[in-house]
């Protein structure tokens, strides 16, 4: 297995454990909701957004392993 393999690997893992916890989110979101807590939906919408942000730098280092320059996240 070559490094870059290994890396692409070890991304699509990143990117499964990332989008898994998207569910912690939703239930929390759906929760803070519920009570009408402001402050636990702030948090959860916080985490939400760093959850996006993650999703999306990790799909852009997977499409500069593959070699597609149309990336539309790219620097």
């Amino acid at each position: 297995m070559s490094k870059k393999q290994k890396s692409k690997t070890s991304m699509y893992i990143s990117l499964g454990s990332t989008l898994f916890g998207t569910v912690s989110v939703a239930k929390r979101l759906k929760e803070a909701r519920r009570e009408g807590d402001k402050l636990q939906l702030a948090d959860a919408l916080v985490s939400a957004a760093a959850i996006v942000t993650g999703v999306a730098i990790l799909a852009r280092e997977l499409r500069r392993m593959s070699g597609d320059e149309s990336d539309i996240l790219a620097d």
